[in-house]
């Protein structure tokens, strides 16, 4: 490796959608110095084919076994390509929501946290509660209409939504654990910004998943 490639550095931050992972990716690529390419949920999403959808998205509870065979190998292909683009000097920020809850285990986040072996990773978890879960979930976004299942007078938090909020921080081994709750998307950059400066801690949380496979 170059002393460039050396230099650069990969942010991942996994956490239930709607948590403010997206405006966290979003602050780090306005506020950081030099390219931080967002390789998260959302990009790759949207170059997936629609009938593999919701691809990686794909939520706890084991609902699509039929769309389970194809996630391992979308997540791999993802990971890899961020060890090539920062490979080649450019910084990576992705956001991602990692649950193991499949109609059986799949073991991704392990096989993710080898191929990024020998790379500098900081494993954000990105926690938020489920109230305001929820009243973000309300909120209408251009695009994205549909997405993100809402509650009822009957059931204000679905199932679905509880899942996430038990399965996506499992084993809960992070470098650094934010709560958007109480910071706001520039007060969580700047956390992440304040850990990268001191170094990844050693070993990382990547290095204790890989090991725990």
């Amino acid at each position: 490796m170059t002393e460039e490639t050396l230099a650069a550095q990969i942010v991942i931050l996994n956490g239930a959608p709607r948590s403010g992972k997206s405006s966290i990716a979003k602050a780090i690529q306005d506020q950081f110095d030099g390219p931080w390419m967002n390789l998260g949920v959302d990009a790759y999403n949207a170059m997936t084919p629609e009938r593999y959808l919701p691809g990686i998205g794909l939520r706890p509870g084991g609902e699509r076994p039929d769309l389970e065979n194809i996630v391992p190998f979308l997540y791999a292909a993802l990971y890899e390509s961020i060890a090539v683009h920062v490979g080649l000097g450019l910084n990576v920020v992705a956001d991602f929501g990692h649950h193991d809850f499949y109609s059986q285990p799949l073991g991704i986040l392990a096989d993710c946290a080898r191929r990024l072996e020998g790379f500098p990773v900081l494993f954000v978890g990105v926690h938020c509660p489920l109230d305001l879960v929820m009243q973000r979930r309300e909120i209408r976004m251009p695009g994205r209409e549909g997405l993100y299942e809402r509650g009822s007078a009957e059931d204000p938090i679905p199932d679905a939504v509880q899942r996430w909020q038990e399965h996506v921080h499992q084993p809960g081994i992070y470098d650094l654990q934010l709560d958007t709750s109480l910071l706001t998307p520039l007060e969580c950059a700047e956390a992440i910004r304040q850990r990268l400066d001191l170094g990844i801690p050693q070993p990382s949380a990547f290095e204790r998943i890989a090991e725990a496979r």
